[in-house]
């Protein structure tokens, strides 16, 4: 690695491209176009995960200021988090000197890896200058009905000690730490999500190309839309998706923890269901709803009547049913649906075979019929739950309420914002009977914001969540003071055109941030309904298949590869590795190889020489360049951006070829050497700038401008190609003479000599012949 010295470029072209700023928002007059990483969590320095995702997003940011488009580029810190607290248990300090401290560290690494930021947008969601409209979005959705209180049994992680959202528990454990969840019953914070299911699902039409679509597919499972009837059988109404299974009902289940099983539990079953509501308690919905384990239960005692018969119905609590869904309450209908039939099964309860009334009465008569008795309606309901926002943890946004004996709940009045955290360290972290905030009784007691009685600051902090779910509108105007985002500044820039970020965040942070703009809109803040035009979601950087981590030991220090192959090779590994959205395993990957090709690159320009020729030079190889930066055009537009490298290699040896015949001098390797300056600057930003200082230009080729292609040297081709069927010549097609197989056979079987036949077999030699091998005459 001798001839790429990596290290003295990245010395010489970093403090260059800090006095120039030209990587600013503002630096040119074209349209504006925004492109956001999710931002990065302070948890130590970068790793490789980061390598790849910020290699990505870099690029696309790259490609647009090559265009000349006006970018923004913003960069920030998700600073709140349990993580940051832990830590500065065991080192006896603030969270903030930790988070802080990494926060330094990752910017120091940000800096050396060349991300094209505009550093003017930097923000922390820990500071109180960020925090404070943190707290005065909530208080806006408080005073929409948006942010409620109550008491609701919800997940509670024993070994952090702090309540999960339905999203954070993963097969029954916590995400984070993996001990089991278990449920508790606790007076929390919700914010009513569920007031948009409708909206979040239908308005992903318009992002149907834009977004990913397993990412689509995820949001729309978890919203889990259902259509169906709301009937009832007198001490409740029940939902159901399947309304013309009625007649084969023979039982009600209602869920053990719900309000209306201990109010229909007669006191001949009280002790029994205190009993087995006591074991739920203990257990996971995953437990619960797990489709081989054995269905236990309770009878309460009381009975329902069916609305159409008015047959009488016992009722039983089982652990199978949630609160959550529906009323909490089903119809059993064994003859239909398997748990319903082991249930009744196990608990000796009849089973009433499908009989002709349900084929007589399709689901809209049965609707239909309950509305005109009155005993039901047609209806929809969700699986999606109100997001609980609630963190019984320090270092998080303090909710902005206070607790009055006399006047309940009232909001902290805005002039009073932000509510700043007290200053607590090590010890006083540690979660006891109450939460840290609770303990610290001189920051709890407060007078009463409307009354001047005595009142108490809520102790709980907001998920992080919350802070995530609007931070891409800061960036447009970082230090505004009157108000969360300069609305003018974010009619600028928003929405966001490309966001990119993993697509583990599927059904947290992407769809919390759409509720959140929904809101937005309808509080009239913004004048948009989606956060992001466009998403790219990368996959994770592993090692021999497995996913690294400090506990297997298979870590991937990203300083190291750093130091030993220099930042554009290891950019550019990441890049080429595969597509964006596919794993990439640094076992099968080579950054040694992506050196060679770099310190080839950087030859090529110093063998060009300093001096433009004048003169249109070798046409084949000018046909050559603009073919290939046509295509290199299309494949960026598509995010196929490790294609777009191969093709920058394919220019690169064709520049290479035309210098060793001894063309060196001629125009057209100057062209092909200097588009490939230009592409390379999206990947690998030093090397690109030595190419392009060694090819005589002033720096900042990141402003050189994207080349302009000819399309009469881009156009391709073309060659006839013989088609056969079973041997013999039965067309004559025109194609492209770089043509794939697969296109070709697209056409052969696309000409009339296919039509009526049942093609068997294809053999094919592009792009001179196809030939179908087909059944029959």
């Amino acid at each position: 690695m001798s001839d790429y010295d990596f290290e003295a470029m990245q010395r010489r072209w970093r403090p260059v491209w800090e006095s120039l700023g030209h990587l600013a928002a503002g630096a040119t007059n074209g349209q504006r176009r925004s492109l956001v990483d999710m931002f990065a969590y302070p948890s130590g320095d970068l790793h490789m995960g980061h390598a790849e995702a910020y290699a990505l997003g870099d690029a696309v940011a790259r490609f647009w200021m090559q265009q000349g488009y006006d970018v923004l580029h913003p960069v920030g810190w998700d600073s709140f988090g349990l993580p940051a607290e832990n830590a500065a248990i065991r080192r006896g300090e603030h969270p903030a000197d930790w988070t802080y401290a990494n926060i330094e560290t990752q910017a120091e690494s940000f800096r050396r890896y060349a991300v094209s930021f505009d550093w003017r947008t930097r923000l922390h969601t820990s500071d109180p200058e960020y925090y404070r409209w943190t707290q005065w979005l909530f208080l806006r959705f408080y005073e929409r009905g948006l942010a409620v209180r109550r008491r609701a049994a919800v997940n509670w992680c024993p070994v952090d000690r702090t309540v999960l959202a339905n999203e954070q528990v993963v097969a029954g454990q916590c995400e984070r730490c993996g001990s089991p969840v278990t449920r508790r019953e606790l007076t929390q914070w919700f914010l009513t999500i569920t007031a948009y299911a409708e909206q979040l699902l239908d308005d992903m039409a318009e992002l149907e190309g834009h977004w990913p679509a397993p990412v689509l597919t995820m949001q729309r499972n978890w919203i889990g839309r259902s259509a169906g009837a709301y009937l009832d059988f007198g001490p409740f109404e029940v939902f159901t998706t399947r309304p013309d299974t009625v007649f084969e009902a023979t039982f009600l289940v209602v869920a053990p923890d719900s309000p209306l099983a201990s109010s229909l539990c007669t006191a001949g079953q009280r002790r029994a269901f205190d009993d087995y509501v006591s074991r739920v308690r203990a257990m996971s919905e995953i437990e619960r709803t797990t489709a081989d384990r054995a269905k236990t239960g309770v009878f309460l005692g009381a009975y329902g009547h069916h609305p159409f018969t008015g047959e009488r119905l016992p009722i039983w609590a089982a652990d199978y049913v949630l609160p959550s869904y529906g009323t909490g309450a089903v119809m059993a209908v064994p003859a239909h649906d398997q748990r319903d039939l082991a249930f009744a099964q196990a608990h000796d309860l009849p089973v009433r075979p499908a009989a002709a009334p349900a084929a007589t009465f399709p689901a809209d008569r049965v609707i239909a019929e309950a509305e005109a008795r009155g005993v039901g309606r047609g209806g929809v309901t969700y699986k999606l739950r109100d997001w609980l926002v609630s963190r019984q943890r320090f270092w998080g946004c303090p909710i902005p309420i206070v607790h009055c004996a006399t006047c309940a709940i009232v909001p902290v009045p805005d002039d009073q914002l932000p509510v700043r955290l007290p200053d607590l360290r090590g010890d006083q972290l540690v979660p006891g009977e109450v939460s840290p905030l609770a303990a610290a009784r001189d920051w709890v007691e407060v007078d009463c914001p409307r009354c001047g009685g005595p009142a108490e600051r809520d102790t709980d902090t907001l998920d992080t969540f919350v802070d995530s779910s609007w931070y891409f509108l800061r960036y447009c105007s970082p230090a505004y003071g009157e108000g969360p985002f300069d609305p003018q500044a974010v009619r600028r820039w928003m929405p966001v055109d490309q966001y990119v970020g993993g697509s583990e965040h599927a059904v947290m942070h992407l769809l919390y941030v759409r509720f959140f703009t929904k809101v937005l809109r309808d509080l009239g803040l913004v004048d948009f309904a989606e956060p992001f035009r466009r998403v790219l979601t990368q996959g994770q950087v592993i090692l021999n298949g497995a996913a690294m981590s400090k506990s297997k030991g298979n870590l991937v220090d990203l300083g190291e590869q750093i130091d030993t192959y220099g930042v554009d090779a290891v950019r550019l590994t990441m890049v080429f590795a595969g597509p964006p959205e596919d794993d990439v395993d640094w076992a099968d990957v080579s950054p040694a190889g992506s050196v060679r090709f770099l310190s080839r690159a950087l030859r090529l320009a110093t063998d060009v020489g300093p001096t433009p020729p004048a003169g249109p030079g070798d046409e084949r190889l000018r046909r050559t360049t603009h073919r290939l930066v046509r295509a290199i055009t299309g494949l960026m537009e598509e995010r196929r951006l490790n294609v777009v490298v191969a093709r920058a290699m394919e220019l690169a040896n064709a520049a290479r070829r035309a210098i060793d015949d001894g063309s060196a001098a001629d125009p057209a390797v100057r062209e092909a050497a200097e588009a490939l300056a230009v592409v390379l600057s999206l990947f690998t930003p030093y090397t690109a700038e030595e190419m392009w200082a060694r090819l005589g230009h002033p720096p900042g080729v990141a402003r050189a401008g994207w080349p302009v292609v000819d399309p009469e040297l881009a156009a391709e081709p073309t060659v006839i190609c013989a088609l056969q069927v079973n041997g013999k010549l039965r067309d004559r097609l025109e194609v492209p003479a770089d043509i794939t197989a697969d296109d070709l056979i697209a056409l052969a079987l696309a000409s009339p000599a296919a039509a009526g036949r049942t093609v068997t077999r294809t053999v094919v030699r592009p792009p001179r012949l196809v030939n179908l091998v087909v059944s029959g005459p």
